[in-house]
């Protein structure tokens, strides 16, 4: 069997020892429960409706379950498909579905719910984020139960990484109308209980195929979102493990302290400084260009992670395949970035706001941006706001000048080819390369036109481009099976046991 999964494998202040004893020991944990901070909570927990990657790490692997499964080390393994066959011209895959498998509703897993699943993920009210993606298959067929072939309208190398993204897991059409609130999935766990604004409560599914290889019977998500409670909560035993852990400066506290684990590795995450390109005067390649030269990302990624996360300069992480190293493109040099806002005849101070989300990475890089834009003659008024807003105002609403966000999703250039996405980029030159990327017949063809994409929108200055979100993970030093680096954002809890 041809095995496209090896080619996206491809994608493929320390303290002194006493202070220890300042702080009481970990709670005694149960051995077969476990307590996992964050630090947003979900609006819902449907992945295939919403964008926010909340949903995903409590869902994800734990209710839900794709075809394919992303693991940490950035492989494409078998999932709900127990193995996979592609035609030599890519436009074809066929997968062979596990048998015996049910949802936790009762009702049987088949290629009904595959096909229901995706052809819904494209309908006209689909608020599916990779829409896209599943507009690119031409037909599905379903008529074998154990048996699914999906006919894509190009070739389509990414397709397994795709379909092991949260958007892609498979729903019951009898439970769908409530999966915000109710999901209903295949996975090992069921939902228990969701505390608004507070925690969110899974139990172990005894009906799941597997159930005796899970050693986590319960697992409650704890949403902290000020990153000093969060180093409380860990200090005092009250959360087993955060990973994505926001509070940077207390790292070296908790690597000196042997009661924990202290992992640093890599995410999707592409930190940026979104520029709304259809504002003036944003809308003046001179003037993205501009506030990309008074940049200095060395200075945000020390004073904003503590050191921690590698600068880029596209849209693209150095983990990803066909990653090209665009920083040098626009060193700091606020010289030349105040003449060229003189060469677009803007008048200084020039006033933008800054619209910032609630994430530490946010708000700190945004005081240290606005203080390198304000050398240039930028005033960069910050407006701090929470999600709700965010959302409804930048991501939807597009009424903004400037924001921080970080885009977590794997392999997402894609949204540069949609001239109504927030920062309403609209290049024609960029959407014909991305054709060359979607039909790329080899790993070879996919690396030059994904090359040729991070190129285009670092010459367009889209956005100024930050640094790569690093994962660290903060854990109870007796705690397996966490992920070190995250190629997506979810919390895998059947990998999860207590030494």
């Amino acid at each position: 069997m041809r095995s496209p999964s090896r080619l996206i494998l491809a994608l493929g202040a320390a303290f002194a020892a006493s202070t220890a004893l300042a702080f009481p020991a970990l709670a005694a944990a149960s051995k077969d429960s476990v307590t996992i901070g964050m630090v947003l909570e979900p609006p819902g927990l449907d992945p295939t409706a919403g964008a926010a990657a909340a949903i995903g790490e409590i869902t994800h692997y734990n209710i839900f379950e794709g075809l394919t499964k992303i693991e940490a080390d950035f492989s494409v393994t078998p999932l709900l498909a127990e193995k996979w066959s592609f035609s030599p011209d890519l436009k074809t895959l066929t997968f062979t579905l596990r048998k015996g498998v049910k949802f936790q509703d009762g009702e049987a897993f088949s290629s009904k719910d595959v096909k229901f699943s995706f052809e819904r993920a494209v309908a006209k009210d689909s608020t599916n984020k990779e829409k896209a993606f599943f507009a690119s298959i031409e037909s599905i067929d379903a008529s074998a139960p154990d048996v699914v072939t999906l006919k894509f309208k190009a070739p389509s190398f990414e397709a397994l990484f795709h379909l092991g993204l949260n958007t892609a897991v498979i729903v019951d059409e009898k439970s769908v109308a409530s999966e915000a609130t109710n999901p209903v999935g295949t996975g090992p766990y069921k939902l228990a209980a969701w505390n608004k604004g507070s925690s969110v409560t899974l139990d172990k599914w005894d009906g799941f195929r597997d159930a005796g290889k899970i050693a986590i019977a319960h697992a409650t998500f704890r949403f902290v979102s000020d990153p000093s409670a969060a180093t409380a909560a860990m200090l005092a035993g009250d959360i087993d493990a955060f990973p994505r852990f926001a509070s940077v400066q207390s790292i070296p506290q908790f690597q000196s302290d042997p009661r924990f684990q202290v992992l640093i590795g890599g995410t999707e995450g592409k930190t940026i400084l979104g520029i709304n390109n259809k504002r003036k005067p944003l809308d003046d390649l001179r003037v993205r260009q501009a506030i990309a030269y008074a940049i200095d990302r060395k200075s945000i990624i020390d004073g904003a992670m503590n050191g921690f996360g590698a600068p880029i300069g596209s849209h693209l992480t150095p983990n990803d395949p066909g990653y090209v190293d665009l920083t040098g493109q626009y060193p700091h040099d606020p010289a030349k970035a105040k003449a060229l806002l003189k060469a677009a005849g803007v008048a200084t101070p020039l006033e933008l706001t800054l619209t910032l989300p609630p994430p530490d990475y946010a708000r700190k890089s945004g005081e240290v941006i606005a203080a390198e834009l304000a050398e240039v003659g930028i005033e960069a008024k910050i407006e701090n706001v929470e999600w709700a807003q965010w959302l409804s105002g930048v991501y939807k609403g597009k009424n903004f000048d400037l924001t921080i966000i970080s885009h977590v999703e794997p392999l997402d250039i894609g949204i540069y080819a949609n001239p109504d996405y927030y920062f309403q980029y609209d290049s024609q030159a960029f959407r014909d390369i991305f054709a060359r990327i979607e039909a790329a017949p080899d790993l070879d063809a996919f690396k030059k036109a994904i090359g040729e994409a991070q190129r285009q929108i670092a010459d367009d200055s889209v956005n100024a481009f930050l640094f790569q979100l690093p994962n660290i993970v903060v854990a109870d030093a007796k705690l397996n099976g966490l992920w070190k680096n995250a190629p997506i954002f979810v919390n895998d809890l059947s990998a999860i046991s207590w030494k």
